[in-house]
């Protein structure tokens, strides 16, 4: 049985059915938006615990760094907090310092980014020139972010011996020292 409607209506009829119903396009809009809400929160996290590691890992290299200068140039190499980024002084909070003793010469200036917070126990890490360091064994050095995301918020660099540095996570409950 032939169709009724005149040509041009068909033809219109057929166009429309090729989109999207409104209905249609508010569910997947919703079904994105829980996908995203559930997301999020992972995404948060592994944003922080990317933080951590990366200046944990800036700090075992600046250490590294102060060790082998301290060889090459058979002197003193420290790393220590600045509160200005110019010389050794004023805590871990804003910047560590690699520094030839000698002569104070600053090898390596490292920026402590927010919410990044960083705090040790003791002022400096100092390398002889035999590649040995002076400072207390077991001396850490702890980076940190005031956060319950991830639940080990702590990243601890440990002068372990006299030369040997390592890294490890630790779960501060959400607070920083």
């Amino acid at each position: 049985m032939p169709s009724t409607l005149p040509v041009a209506c068909r033809a219109s009829l057929r166009r429309r059915d090729k989109g999207f119903s409104l209905v249609e396009l508010v569910v997947t809009v919703a079904i994105a938006a829980i996908l995203a809400a559930i997301a999020i929160p992972s995404f948060r996290s592994m944003i922080n615990s990317s933080r951590l590691t990366s200046h944990a890992n800036e700090l075992v290299a600046s250490l590294q760094l102060a060790r082998s200068e301290a060889i090459k140039r058979n002197a003193r190499v420290s790393v220590c907090g600045s509160a200005n980024g110019a010389t050794c002084g004023g805590g871990w909070a804003k910047n560590w310092l690699t520094v030839v003793e000698a002569d104070g010469s600053v090898l390596r200036v490292n920026a402590v980014k927010a919410p990044v917070v960083v705090s040790s126990g003791v002022d400096r890490v100092t390398f002889r020139a035999d590649g040995l360091s002076s400072t207390a064994v077991n001396s850490s050095i702890i980076v940190c972010i005031p956060t319950g995301s991830p639940a080990d918020n702590q990243r601890v660099v440990t002068l372990a011996s006299a030369a040997r540095v390592s890294s490890s996570r630790a779960d501060g409950g959400g607070a920083c020292p």
